[in-house]
């Protein structure tokens, strides 16, 4: 298995966005609709990762981009972290925890100094994961869906 930087707009990433889109209409019944530019992961502003199966099939993904004070709630020195998925027959494996600490990593080294998210209750697995990675629950809300009932934010300082 391989971690490797790729750009948002990459085909292997737009495959598992297609995928997690899908899991988003079962899980609440319509897609994320969060517009992401390709241009908001590149570095050092951001970072998307991909994880490779040994035969060369995509199997995980990750991303953060900056945010600043906005009215979304979100605070000067942010990194909001998007799109984490791992494909359901390589969970278990470790890989979100991988891609996450290397996420944290990067958005650290480029003077990000914390580290944010949005979740919602119908993805346990995701809110045990952040949890158990010192992220904590935050109000208000930030993002997209920061008014919804389901939406779950939480934090991390990165310094």
């Amino acid at each position: 298995m391989q971690i490797v930087p790729v750009p948002y707009d990459h085909p292997d990433v737009a495959h598992l966005n297609d995928l997690v889109q899908r899991e988003y209409v079962e899980r609440y019944g319509e897609p994320d609709d969060t517009k992401l530019q390709a241009h908001e992961f590149d570095p050092p502003s951001g970072l998307y990762l991909l994880a490779y199966d040994a035969d060369g099939t995509p199997i995980a993904s990750g991303g953060w981009r900056s945010q600043d004070q906005s009215d979304e709630g979100y605070a000067d020195g942010d990194a909001e972290l998007k799109r984490m998925y791992v494909v359901p027959a390589a969970r278990g494996r470790g890989l979100a925890r991988r891609i996450l600490t290397a996420l944290e990593a990067d958005a650290r080294a480029a003077g990000r100094t914390r580290m944010v998210l949005e979740s919602g209750t119908e993805q346990p697995e995701a809110l045990t994961l952040y949890a158990s990675c010192a992220y904590v629950p935050h109000e208000p809300k930030f993002g997209l869906y920061r008014f919804h009932d389901e939406s779950r934010c939480f934090v991390k300082p990165l310094g």
